[in-house]
This record gives C-alpha cells, structure tokens and sequence, in this order.
C-alpha cells in the first residue's frame, strides 16, 4: 500500500479541477495515505481548495517547454519522498520528473514515447472512459480493474474568511443578486461567445436589479471592457484583479454563472453554482461541467466540434448562431433547479 503519493497534475485549470476524484478515490482507497501534487504556479490555487490534497509544490517550467536538464536537476529535490506518482498528462515531459526522482511506481496512460519512463502502464480504452474525470479517477484502480462507477463530481472549498476579505477589498457586497460572466477562454478565440452577447444579457439582468460581476484573467480584460461598455454600465470588470484562489471565493456568491468553455467553467461548477456552459468548438461529451445545475447550450452544427483555437471556416457559426434569446431560456431553466 502507497503510503506517499506524487500527483503530476495538468497544466490547466479546468483539467485540474476535473483531478479532484481521483484525489478522492485514492484517500479513500489508502487510508493515511499523503498526497502532494506537482503543478505550474497558475494551477496550485484550486489544487489547494482540494481536502485531499496534503501540499502542493511547484514546478519552475514554462508551459510547452521541455527543459530536460533542469527537470532532471529539479528531480533531485523530490528523491526518496515518494513512492508512488500518477502522472496525468500524457506528454513525455510530464513522466520525466518522477522517472529522475527515482519513484518506484509510476503510473500512466502509454503515450508520446514514453513507455520506459512508466512501469505500471495503463492503455486508455476512450470508448470505455469517454470524459477525462472518469480517464483521471480510473488510474486510481489497480491495473486490469474497471473503473468504479460513478464517478463523484469535483468538489473545491471555499474560504469565508478570505471571501470576505476579497469582497471587503473591491468594494463589493455578495449579499446581493450576483451572475458572474466568465467570458474569456484560454485556448483560443473559437471558444468564445460574443462579447455583445454577453453585454445584452448584462444589460437585461442591470435593469432586473441583479449585480453582474466580469470574472478572469488580466487576458480577459479587454473583452470585459467591451461587454462592460456595451451594456452601458452596471458591470464589475473583476479580470485581472482577483487572483484564482479570490475567483473561487467570488464565484462561490454568485447566483448564476454564465461562461464560456473554460477553467472558471469547472470551478463554478465544482463550486455546484446554478449555470449555464456555453460551448461552440469543444465538445460537452469529454469536458462538461460535471454539476447538476448546470446546463450545456450548443448548436449541433455539422462542422462542430473542431477542437480549433480559431474557426478554419471564418464564420463562427457556433457562437454566433447562439443568440442571447436561446441563452435566456436556458437561463430560466438553469435558475428553476
């Protein structure tokens, strides 16, 4: 039985959150058991509203590079601290750092030339596992056993204490009617619904008396901007200005969330907060928000989902052809439950 176990987690926020069962299954499967999760600084904040989660340490490479010395020299802080990794991306880089550190147990799905690094290899069946929660928790079971089913739902903890005083800091209440728009996408622009669509329904919940707080990244600023400007007021720009641990906290008071396909996506809903998920490029069928109160509004176009940062078409039919007027009803459905 593992008694310490290094998690090597996804370089994105939403992959990250979809983490936490397995995290879950493993502390009930091994009890006492440590977990530490190795993540990019901009993951650790969700990974430390996970209970299961014993600490967190982080990684100094950049996204996308493979820096194989310095992962090596890095692996030797980690020796003979584990005895067991879970890598969960499926890169070659991913698996280097448990390799150098000379973990006993590395477990992971074959993939990008990477068979020697592994010694319990797992071959992915995506028929068998078709969302990437149920890919993650199945590396919890011993090799040959099907996965349990169900999966539980990721699950973040909020902090009262620091909400308050992130709320105290912007000067905002948390008391009141809150939607919170995510209206940005990491991955590309394909993901994105207009941002004069968001401004109209803005601008309806404004006159409805509701608060409308703008949530993301110093990225998503500009786009904020413009749905603030085109609603004509009545919006908080909050991107760039919370950090994520202050986003989960924030997204935690709203009454709706309204986003796109992103990693705010998964935190409101493992945060279980009445919402609606917007998708066009990607696909709900391997990424949905995993929440009962969420609702999934897409258009089944025959050229969706693409997968692609940009629409190779030019058109973007799947976020245009999603009107405001669809997203309302849905809406309405998402605050009956």
């Amino acid at each position: 039985m593992p008694a310490r176990i290094l998690i090597v987690a996804p370089a994105w926020v939403g992959d990250a959150v979809l983490a936490q069962p397995l995290l879950h299954r493993l502390k009930a499967r091994y009890p006492g058991v440590s977990i530490q999760v190795l993540a990019a600084p901009w993951v650790l904040p969700v990974l430390n509203r996970m209970p299961e989660v014993d600490a967190t340490i982080e990684h100094p490479f950049r996204h996308g590079t493979l820096a194989f010395a310095q992962r090596r020299r890095f692996a030797k802080t980690l020796a003979g601290r584990f005895d067991h990794a879970i890598i969960l991306p499926n890169s070659f880089k991913a698996a280097l750092i448990p390799f150098f550190a000379g973990i006993a147990l590395r477990t992971g799905y074959i993939g990008e030339a990477r068979f020697g690094l592994l010694n319990d290899r797992r071959r992915l069946d995506e028929k068998a596992l078709p969302l990437m929660v149920e890919r993650f928790a199945a590396l919890a079971e011993l090799p040959g056993k099907d996965l349990e089913r169900p999966v539980p739902a990721p699950r973040l903890t909020v902090d009262p204490s620091a909400r308050d005083g992130t709320l105290a800091r912007l000067g905002l209440r948390g008391d009141g009617r809150v939607v919170a728009f995510c209206p940005g996408a990491e991955y590309g622009p394909a993901k994105r619904w207009p941002a004069s669509y968001f401004a109209q329904l803005a601008a309806g919940f404004s006159r409805d008396g509701r608060e409308v707080w703008l949530m993301g990244s110093p990225k998503d600023g500009a786009v904020a901007e413009e749905i603030a400007r085109l609603a004509g007021g009545g919006c908080v720009n909050l991107c760039g200005r919370t950090q994520l641990d202050e986003a989960v906290d924030l997204i935690s008071c709203a009454d709706l969330v309204v986003s796109n396909d992103s990693g705010l996506m998964h935190v409101a809903a493992a945060l279980d907060r009445p919402m609606v998920a917007i998708f066009g490029s990607s696909s709900p069928r391997f990424t949905p928000p995993l929440s009962s109160r969420a609702r999934v509004v897409k258009l089944d176009l025959p050229c969706s989902p693409c997968f692609k940062r940009e629409c190779p078409l030019k058109h973007l039919k799947c976020m245009i052809d999603l009107t405001p007027d669809r997203l309302r009803v849905e809406i309405a459905r998402a605050e009956m439950r």
